[in-house]
């Protein structure tokens, strides 16, 4: 019987080192990433028709959004690395949380407004009123409607009483001219009256 002397020296010296740098060279890679996708979209957003359309605004917002995710994302990594303290990921949560919710709520009133037939917000009834009223030959303005059509046009009908019928072709044109330039309004029908009613002076929906 032979014994043979087996000697299996084994050395497991593994450094941490190439580990470390890997991790840091992916976050390295996540924080450019998202730091060029939040300047995307910001230029983006800052050239989109973003206030006069509400569905290009929706889209705005959404895209801001995201925007302040990543941002966020970024914010809290890099204070997480270099200072251990944890609870600034839900924190820097929260504040985005509440970012996208006030800067939607205007949108989501804008919405119902478009969904009721309600004045834009952008239209004082008022105003229209008044310069109406103040057309040559217009003795009284009453039935003023003004509502959306749509998230970029809007419509309106309303009576005029004037007595003199000589020159209504050339007052529509200067009324209807007036209303798309002050008001955005290119929607619009006027019935001429000429005599006073027992209507109000002005009722505005």
């Amino acid at each position: 019987m032979h014994s043979y002397p087996h000697g299996h020296g084994h050395s497991h010296g593994h450094s941490h080192s190439d580990h470390f740098n890997t991790h840091n060279r992916a976050f390295a890679v996540a924080v450019i990433l998202n730091l060029a996708f939040v300047a995307i979209e910001a230029v983006y957003g800052v050239l989109a028709g973003q206030k006069g359309d509400l569905n290009i605004r929706g889209a705005f917002l959404h895209m801001a959004a995201d925007t302040a995710v990543s941002l966020g994302i970024v914010v809290a990594g890099l204070v997480i690395i270099l200072t251990g303290i944890s609870w600034i990921d839900p924190l820097v949560s929260l504040v985005i949380a509440a970012v996208i919710f006030f800067g939607t709520w205007q949108l989501l009133k804008d919405s119902v407004t478009l969904a009721v037939d309600a004045v834009p917000r952008d239209i004082d009834p008022r105003e229209v009123y008044e310069k109406l009223n103040r057309l040559p030959g217009v003795r009284s303005v009453h039935h003023l409607h003004i509502w959306a059509l749509s998230t970029t046009e809007n419509a309106l009908t309303v009576h005029l009483v004037k007595p003199d019928a000589s020159d209504d072709d050339r007052l529509i044109e200067q009324a209807t001219q007036m209303l798309a330039h002050d008001f955005n309004i290119r929607h619009v029908t006027i019935q001429w009256e000429r005599a006073e009613s027992n209507c109000p002076n002005v009722a505005c929906c």
